[in-house]
């Protein structure tokens, strides 16, 4: 092996050439992406339409010399614009930079001297010193180690650590994380047993976690679904508003020569048309879609995201940490007779099955970090009776730990008769040839150890020994050992699994585990889930050998993966969107970090998940419990049917207003909407609506149904023609009563207030007609709090509208007798409530919500 810096003294680097290679190589540290400036997004929000023509409104009532007028609107402008510019300030902070990985500070030798030094000024060249329960700072080469063992499930996925060596020559210059008896040591990695140097090659982004870090840069963050339709619905509306208007001015200028009605007439109706709630009701929504998911612990990092988690059609889940708990516990004790189960109580053991145990105890090194030494010391310690078999009156004579040679971890124990007691634990075959055990028997414990890791599970075999004398052997084999028989672990199954993936299963998902792990082990964790294993696992290795094309075809038979590599799970996610999948990827390690970016909706584990996989996603799972994934796929639904039907009615409602800011105009009649009447019921009634459409609870059968398909929009034809015909049955209500009421010999003041009473009452109709698939009389249709609540509260506005004079006075508004305001009333209900007569065609129902039929998963 090859070093590429100058080389390292036996005492470590100087700490003069440390500062310099410092300078020359940068902190040890991932770059962290620069957050949007408040000026920036001031400006992005400043060019929004909407946001231009209220102050253009508010420009032109002040320039006319209407100073009530032009504060109003300049008013609503301004809490408009503060309102987007918090809501965008917050999102930014909520994004946190990504972080380095490892332990803030560390360990080197620097100088001859041992000293703590914080992570990110770690150097290539550094000696750095390891110990048990520690995070590796830094990539390098094991200079020297005694029994380390490294859990590498960060790089790999595989909660088992591997042994550690020190270098030899010969060594190839590097290898891939998750081998036994490399020596090579991995930024992020955990020190579960022993200790070692070793000597840094690289930090920062030049490592194996930075390079994964560094690849998350190029793979770009796509827009939803949702926000691609809604950008080109708000396009099409906003190209029709703008001809439209202009229309109208030059008409009236220049047919008429009313130029300032026209201007006012013209940016009224532009208000009218342009959807500006879309945004705001966006906002709304996912504000209040992530704290319903904040709920059930799943916190919405990119909350945009949210309703593509209701059209995902794959679920690709990770095994370790996901699917199981990523901690050991022993499945089974077999000593030969009758095999000690998880599911026994502790006092079923026999004696056997006790020594079993208590030797395995007794080969387990104090205060391990490992996760089967962990499992054995639970166990042991609930189990046997309240004693501890380390006997108060013993004392530990030696540490044996694993080598290349011998893979079992041996520990003697100094007796008061003056004999040591040993213990070991290892591989089965390096714990047999220690017993010397006869070939039948060795051959029928390999047999019952490879049925074991058939179902998935970890086998160690433990011995007991005695050595008599003071003077210990170098070598376990020198030592007459026992075979006393095999403990078995099991990553457990998380409880919530099986019923979370069938549930995601009724709902259409198809379910697919990618794990690092073994063939074996991943299919019998899979089953245990419930997800299909009629196809069996697809390797890494095969996976290489397809081509684009075949492994598409592959994907529509298997739902395991196992053995990938990290760049593997980068391209099966790629294949599935290639196949036109919806892809949902959950994952906890710096490996899974690239394909959550890639995924649609990338999931990480909130508890044992990297900042790099947290980064990267779009949600993560705040106390890993997979069931809140089901539940992040109802709101998501629940969020998109509301949506859509809010969208609807915004469709709806936007006729009328436009239709009375125009009509009159045309007809020759007294302006009936100006700036300040649009702003009143867009700004005020329609974002309060938003809220009751939110609130709104899911179909009946929402979780019953199939994803909708990626080509249904969120506003389509279908929509657009149910959405016109509500509008223009309100409008010809309101008009209607706007005309009956000047031809009745009322003043413009009184007609137009009339005609608003009208608009408000259809207003609150198509709220109440657009909330459900269901009529709106139906008595469980109309137990709806928010509704009534935004009923009182828009009551209220118009009501103080008309009872104080000077907001009567700046609105235009008259006071007309409580007959006519009643008929007006009605007269709007009725014209607000054309859709029920249309629910009792299914065409209808549909364009309220996706009812799609359900299909397998």
């Amino acid at each position: 092996m090859t070093d590429p810096l100058s080389p390292t003294p036996a005492g470590g680097l100087d700490p003069a050439e440390a500062v310099r290679r410092l300078a020359a190589f940068g902190p040890n540290a991932l770059p962290a992406p620069k957050p949007r400036s408040l000026a920036r997004i001031v400006r992005e929000v400043l060019t929004e339409p909407m946001f231009l023509l209220l102050v253009l409104a508010a420009a032109s009532y002040v320039l006319l010399g209407d100073l009530g007028e032009g504060l109003l609107l300049g008013a609503f402008a301004v809490l408009t614009i503060g309102l987007v510019v918090m809501q965008e300030r917050r999102g930014e902070r909520a994004l946190q930079a990504l972080q380095a990985l490892g332990t803030p500070v560390a360990t080197v030798l620097r100088g001859g001297e041992a000293r703590r030094i914080p992570g990110p000024e770690v150097v290539p060249g550094d000696l750095l010193l390891v110990e048990e329960g520690e995070r590796i700072a830094a990539d390098g080469v094991l200079q020297a180690c005694r029994g380390l063992t490294v859990d590498e499930s960060l790089l790999t996925g595989e909660s088992v650590p591997v042994g550690k060596r020190a270098a030899r020559a010969g060594d190839p210059d590097a290898a891939d994380p998750g081998g036994d008896d490399l020596p090579f040591a991995y930024s992020g990695t955990l020190a579960t047993a022993g200790d070692g140097r070793v000597l840094v090659s690289a930090t920062g982004l030049a490592t194996r976690a930075g390079r994964i870090g560094r690849s998350l840069a190029v793979i770009e963050t796509e827009a939803t679904r949702l926000q691609l339709n809604t950008r080109r619905l708000v396009r099409l509306f906003g190209l029709f508003a703008a001809v439209v208007s202009l229309a109208m001015l030059l008409f009236h200028g220049l047919v008429r020569g009313e130029w300032v009605e026209g201007l006012l007439g013209s940016i009224a109706l532009a208000m009218g048309l342009l959807p500006e709630e879309f945004p705001l009701v966006l906002t709304v929504f996912f504000a209040i879609g992530a704290w319903r998911l904040a709920k059930v612990n799943v916190l919405a990092r990119r909350s945009a995201v949210i309703e593509t988690l209701g059209a995902a059609t794959v679920l690709c889940v990770d095994k370790t940490g996901t699917l199981t708990e990523n901690r050991m516990r022993i499945r089974c004790l077999d000593a030969g007779g009758e095999v000690f189960t998880a599911d026994d109580s502790p006092g079923a053991m026999d004696a056997a099955q006790r020594e079993l145990l208590e030797h395995a105890f007794l080969a387990t090194r104090p205060q391990s970090f490992d996760p089967m030494d962990r499992a054995v010391g639970e166990l042991a310690l609930a189990s046997l009776e309240g004693r501890d078999p380390r006997h108060a009156d013993w004392s530990l004579g030696r540490h044996y730990g694993l080598t290349p040679y011998l893979l079992a971890m041996s520990q003697a124990w100094r007796t008061p008769a003056g004999h040591h007691a040993f213990a070991s634990k290892g591989a089965p075959e390096a714990v047999a040839d220690l017993c010397h055990l006869p070939e039948n028997d060795k051959a029928r414990w390999i047999a019952r150890v490879a049925a074991l890791a058939a179902d998935g599970l970890r086998v160690l075999a433990v011995a007991a020994g005695d050595h008599r004398g003071e003077a210990l052997p170098d070598d376990p084999h020198d030592v007459d050992f026992r075979w006393l028989g095999l403990v078995a672990f099991e990553d457990p199954l998380r409880p919530s699994v099986p019923a979370a993936i069938a549930e995601a299963r009724r709902a259409g998902m198809a379910v697919n585990m990618i794990t690092g792990d073994f063939p074996a082990t991943a299919c019998a964790i899979a089953r245990q889930a419930g997800i299909d294993t009629g196809a069996g696992a697809l390797t890494g290795t095969e996976l290489d050998a397809l081509d684009d094309a075949a492994l598409r075809a592959a994907l529509g038979r298997t739902h395991v993966f196992a053995r990938i590599r990290p760049e593997q799970k980068l391209r099966l996610v790629e294949a599935f969107k290639a196949r036109g999948d919806v892809v949902a990827m959950t994952g906890d390690g710096v490996n899974d970090a690239p394909a959550l970016k890639a995924a649609h909706i990338g999931i990480a584990m909130g508890q044992r998940g990297s900042d790099v996989a947290r980064e990267a996603a779009a949600m993560v799972l705040l106390d890993e419990d997979f069931g809140g994934i089901v539940a992040a796929v109802a709101v998501g639904r629940r969020i998109f049917d509301n949506l859509r039907k809010v969208m609807l009615y915004i469709v709806a409602i936007h006729i009328p207003i436009a239709g009375l800011a125009m009509l009159p105009l045309l007809l020759g009649l007294p302006p009936l909407l100006l700036p300040p009447h649009v702003v009143l019921v867009e700004m005020i009634i329609d974002p309060m609506c938003s809220v009751a459409f939110e609130n709104e609870p899911a179909e009946a059968d929402a979780m019953r149904q199939a994803p909708r398909p990626l080509s249904e929009p969120l506003v389509g034809a279908r929509q657009l023609w149910v959405g016109l015909a509500q509008g223009l049955a309100l409008l010809a209500a309101c008009l209607g009563v706007y005309v009956f009421a000047l031809r009745s010999g009322d003043g413009a003041e009184t007609a137009r207030t009339l005609a608003f009473l009208a608009l408000t009452a259809g207003n609150l109709m198509l709220v109440r007609s657009n909330a459900s698939r269901r009529s709106a009389f139906l008595p469980a249709a109309q137990r709806r709090t928010a509704f009534w609540a935004i009923t009182g509260v828009a009551s209220g506005v118009v009501l103080v509208c008309l009872a104080v004079p000077a907001l009567r006075a700046l609105f235009g508004f008259g006071l007309p007798h409580a007959g006519d305001a009643m008929l007006a009333i009605a007269a709007g209900g009725l014209g607000g409530a054309l859709l029920e007569f249309g629910k009792a065609f299914p065409w209808v129902r549909a364009a309220i919500g996706h009812a799609p039929a359900a299909r397998a998963g």
